[in-house]
This record gives C-alpha cells, sequence and structure tokens, in this order.
C-alpha cells in the first residue's frame, strides 16, 4: 500500500524558495504602502489567501494622497 506520510515533509530548498518569493512579493507591495501612507506591514496581508484580494479591492477605492504637482 502507498504512503503518501514519505513525502509529507518539506526540504530546506523548499523553505528558502518560500522565503525568497515572499521577498519578492511583500517588498514592493511594502513600497506602494508607505507611499500612500499605510504601514507596509499591511503587505503581508498579501500572503493570506482571500485576505489579498479584500485588500487589493479596498486598496483599489480609497482616496489616495496626491503628491507634488508636476509642471510640464
Amino acid at each position: 500500500m502507498y504512503h503518501w506520510t514519505g513525502m509529507a515533509g518539506y526540504g530546506l530548498a523548499h523553505w528558502i524558495v518560500y522565503v525568497v518569493m515572499a521577498v519578492v512579493l511583500l517588498y514592493p507591495i511594502g513600497r506602494i504602502l508607505m507611499r500612500i501612507g499605510l504601514s507596509p506591514f499591511w503587505s503581508i496581508l498579501a500572503l493570506v489567501p482571500l485576505l489579498n484580494l479584500i485588500g487589493l479591492w479596498l486598496l483599489a477605492f480609497i482616496d489616495w494622497p496626491t503628491g507634488p504637482r508636476r509642471t510640464g
């Protein structure tokens, strides 16, 4: 009989890839949140399924602060 428990553990390479991908995802989101005046710690919501979509929709419809006007 086949036992799946032998494959249930994750190796070190898996966790390294996971951490690298989390940093690649969270860093730019944190920078965007800082530019609009929110805490970059809100970017952790991007790792939570469904909450990331809710956060994205809220972010799309809030009033963003306007920066200095550029004259052309």
